[in-house]
């Protein structure tokens, strides 16, 4: 079989969408000076939120907007937390994972009456967005057709992030906050304002991570649907040294390994063995990364 075949590289694109927005939020969180391990939890509340919100409304743009809202809603406790009340961000992270995997089980049985798994033919998935004169070139027919709004808004910000971060007098202020901010604060910028401001855009791109798991690929919400991507992400965003152009390179090489996995799967292989390719390749990144600097 060939290594890259159509459906291989769509499914990479799909498994790479919401790595690739929780890690931007963690871009952000960094250059800001906060490392935001909660991005697993925020993704799970966003998913939640979606699938909740589209249901109820009857509308993916309603989903979109809860997911986001409520990935913002959980970064509030850290963003108040780890800068108002100087808390330890990474003690902070882990109690707001344990919350939402709580949290949405409890939601999911009080709201809908069901446990495990949420489906319903009243819940309004992200509609493809389908590109024609694709249909000669079949790699990158299935790399850009039919796929969500939020898969192209996440390659976008990929670039305007980048810009935003060295090319603009923003950016200058926001890294500063992460390398220097006593230097900062002396030059009038509200230290604990603009990490609050960071912490919590980057819990609106971990809720919208969630809604495009929940409702991109599939219109459905099973209990802890993250699986661990949020942690994926944060590993994304250690690799690239909390630039967005080198976390997007990591989570191309996890969404490849995560839709590898499903091609072994289709193969015949038992998927206790196949589930574990993303995070094989993880740990194999973080140890590669780190003989590389001990070098």
């Amino acid at each position: 079989m060939s290594v890259l075949s159509p459906f291989l590289v769509h499914s990479a694109v799909q498994a790479i969408t919401p790595i690739l927005l929780a890690a931007l939020a963690g871009v952000l969180c960094g250059q800001a000076g906060v490392f935001n391990i909660a991005l697993e939890g925020e993704m799970l509340v966003g998913a939640f939120a979606g699938v909740a919100g589209s249901y109820l409304a009857g509308s993916a743009v309603a989903g979109v907007a809860a997911g986001a809202l409520a990935g913002a809603a959980l970064a509030l406790i850290l963003a108040y937390g780890s800068t108002v009340l100087r808390g330890d961000a990474i003690v902070i992270g882990i109690g707001i994972n344990l919350l939402a995997s709580g949290l949405t089980a409890y939601l999911l049985r009080q709201m809908f009456g069901v446990s495990g798994t949420f489906d319903s033919p009243a819940i309004v998935g992200l509609a493809p967005i389908a590109i024609g004169g694709l249909a000669g070139v079949p790699l990158l027919a299935a790399a850009l057709s039919r796929q969500s709004v939020l898969t192209w808004f996440a390659w976008a910000l990929v670039v305007l992030v980048a810009v935003g971060l060295f090319r603009t007098p923003f950016g200058l202020r926001l890294r500063g906050l992460g390398e220097q901010p006593d230097a900062a604060a002396t030059l009038g910028v509200d230290v604990q304002a603009w990490r609050v401001g960071a912490v919590l855009a980057g819990g609106v791109l971990a809720g919208l991570a969630g809604v495009q798991l929940s409702l991109g690929a599939v219109s459905v919400f099973s209990e802890d649907m993250s699986a661990g991507r949020g942690w994926i992400a944060v590993v994304a965003v250690m690799l690239g040294r909390n630039n967005p152009l080198g976390a997007a390179a990591a989570c191309v090489l996890f969404g490849f390994a995560d839709a590898f996995g499903l091609r072994l799967q289709g193969q015949g292989l038992p998927n206790q063995l196949t589930d574990i390719a993303p995070y094989v390749v993880t740990l194999a990144a973080l140890i590669l990364s780190h003989r590389r600097r001990q070098a």
